[in-house]
């Protein structure tokens, strides 16, 4: 069992900038894809990055060179670098977790991934 804990969402205006943090708990995180995604209400939830246990990454084309994901193997954490912030990024960012996601087409299907955490608010404003 994986329990995944986010922290650094919040409310910042359109251009800035946030840094998520995704903490997990057991001692595989080196051996696990690692995901966040997006769900903005009244939408469906979306993967926003992804991160292979290979260290291959995914980003949605709406983010693009302004997010970043990345991996701390020695902190068990993923972040999820976000700058340039717009309006149309405002949602609940969830981290997720699953041991046998390798490729970007099956980490793009939400029901796929095995470990969710509770989700942080991020707003930004116009």
């Amino acid at each position: 069992q994986v329990q995944l804990v986010e922290s650094g969402g919040g409310l910042v205006q359109a251009g800035g900038s946030l840094r998520l943090s995704c903490a997990a708990s057991g001692r595989t995180f080196s051996t696990y894809a690692m995901g966040w995604f997006r769900q903005a209400p009244g939408k469906e939830r979306e993967l926003v990055a992804a991160i292979s246990s290979g260290a291959s990454t995914y980003y949605a084309d709406s983010v693009k060179g302004r997010f970043t994901i990345s991996s701390d193997n020695a902190r068990s954490t993923v972040y999820l670098q976000m700058n340039n912030l717009k309006p149309e990024a405002t949602a609940n960012y969830y981290c997720a977790a699953d041991p046998a996601l390798y490729s970007t087409q099956a980490m793009r299907v939400v029901n796929l991934w095995r470990f969710w955490g509770q989700g942080t608010q991020v707003t930004v404003s116009s």
